[in-house]
């Protein structure tokens, strides 16, 4: 069997249209639509694009009966090099399973594979509600929903993986199941958070809530040597306070564009998402003339050195703040994500600051980069609610709050790759280390933001990664999704 006899039996099952070859104008739109172009120099013998779950069990039967590799495409945002492509393979692209269809009698909304969660966000918010999704309207469902994920709500409502209510997805047997409390339930828990290693999901069928008008948006300031320890200390002070509010979503960035010119910038990404959002804040006090603004927020508003040409904090809707975060993101260009995990210290995220401010000052003068490191907070209320939803594999503790720390960067040239990526990694070595020695250092690495060299698997603790080889034994009985599929991360690696 060959790659040859399998493009014949795919152009022999499927309309014209849905399998798509090399040196073709739709081959090469496909092939381009990802986030990061490094993806996008993978080549492979075919895209194919399924339009129903059978489709996919079709093009399953096919792909085993001619014994070659492929590669499983959502939105193709996930810049981990061969991730969702392949060379030489076949990438099964999921985009035209996009159907998105409110259920209110459910309180649930369900979203095909293949949909960018902006259209989602539409639809829920025409009915008053809301749902945990990507901040990128721009963002795919599948890299976040199978990997754990934080929306501007999961404060309140828990990781995005935990408001899956139900997958529908396809096994290794050609099988559509569903996974969800009741039925192959170890399968639903191993999805929340065990990536593409079972079968491949075609439907999400996530929890909705009633959602308003909220308050939020961007902070742009240039860096000191006072201001950055101040925000960070003021994201560990809230993450940390026993009373928190669950209504805040908190992100605090610190990194270098060259449109800002030699220095370093912060931007503080903050959001009050309560219901008394919309009338209590982003008016002015009629007494002192100041903006309302939540009073557990006050200290990441009134950072000094602000840049506020570019400030857009203001009540807005969910439909018009992912769509802020979509105009403020990069796409087609040079990408990597690396990160770790820490408990919410300030020294030990401080240090974190200062070994990446250090390490990026030789990247610099590189064509198009923009280097940032992200401190996203993981606060114990979303780590609680992963019981109560349902559970997830990730191995995270509740009993305290954590800080995702992200190194995120882009740039324009590939032979630039070589000087970028090796500096980039001894900086989250050396933060990891630091971490290590002062006691802060967690062991858990977010699968969507990981890099190659990293085991996000083996990070989620010895139980979880047991539990995901054993549903995977049990689902994918002769390990299609573990030799078949080579890029991402295997569970028996």
């Amino acid at each position: 069997m060959t790659i040859k006899q399998a493009l014949d039996n795919l152009q022999q099952t499927f309309a014209s249209d849905q399998v798509s070859l090399p040196d073709t104008e739709a081959y090469n739109l496909l092939n381009y639509e990802y986030l990061s172009i490094r993806q996008s120099e993978y080549t492979p013998a075919a895209i194919f694009e399924p339009k129903s779950a059978e489709d996919v069990t079709k093009f399953l039967r096919i792909i085993k009966a001619n014994k070659v590799q492929f590669a499983i495409r959502g939105a193709g945002q996930q810049p981990l090099e061969a991730c969702s492509n392949i060379d030489g393979g076949i990438t099964i692209s999921l985009r035209r399973l996009a159907d998105i269809e409110l259920k209110p009698e459910e309180g649930t909304v369900a979203v095909g594979a293949g949909a960018l969660w902006g259209p989602v966000y539409e639809k829920v918010q025409a009915a008053g509600l809301g749902v945990g999704g990507s901040r990128s309207a721009k963002g795919g469902i599948g890299g976040l929903a199978l990997s754990g994920g934080l929306s501007f709500f999961s404060t309140r409502e828990g990781f995005i993986c935990d408001n899956v209510v139900n997958f529908e997805v396809v096994l290794a047997s050609g099988e559509i199941v569903q996974a969800n409390a009741k039925e192959n339930t170890d399968l639903w828990r191993a999805l929340r958070g065990g990536g593409n290693n079972f079968g491949i999901v075609t439907r999400f069928d996530l929890r909705t809530f009633t959602q308003g008008a909220f308050w939020g948006g961007f902070i742009f300031y240039a860096v000191t040597d006072d201001n950055c320890p101040s925000q960070v200390e003021a994201m560990v002070n809230e993450l940390r306070k026993p009373d928190a509010s669950d209504e805040t979503h908190i992100m605090v960035n610190l990194g270098y564009s060259k449109q800002f010119g030699r220095i370093m910038m912060g931007l503080n990404e903050i959001y009050y998402t309560g219901p008394d959002a919309a009338s209590a804040y982003g008016s002015k006090d009629e007494n002192t003339g100041r903006v309302r603004v939540p009073p557990m927020l006050e200290p990441f508003t009134t950072v000094e050195n602000q840049v506020d040409s570019i400030n857009s904090l203001r009540v807005m809707t969910l439909v018009e703040a992912a769509t802020e975060h979509a105009v403020a993101s990069q796409e087609h260009v040079r990408c990597a994500y690396k990160n770790c995990t820490v408990r919410a210290d300030k020294d030990t995220l401080l240090a974190a600051a200062d070994i990446y401010s250090k390490a990026i000052e030789p990247l610099k003068p590189v064509e198009g980069v923009t280097l940032c490191l992200t401190l996203n907070g993981y606060p114990s209320s979303v780590l609680r609610k992963t019981q109560g939803l349902g559970g997830n594999v990730l191995g995270l503790d509740a009993r305290e709050s954590l800080v995702s720390v992200l190194l995120l960067t882009y740039w324009k040239n590939r032979e630039d790759d070589e000087k970028i990526i090796p500096v980039l990694e001894k900086a989250l070595g050396d933060i990891e280390k630091d971490a290590e020695q002062r006691g802060q250092k967690v062991p858990y690495i977010y699968l969507n933001y990981t890099s190659g060299f990293q085991d996000p698997f083996t990070s989620y603790g010895e139980e979880n990664k047991k539990f995901l080889q054993e549903v995977s034994r049990k689902y994918d009985l002769h390990g299609l999704f573990q030799q078949s599929v080579p890029g991402g991360f295997q569970l028996f690696a």
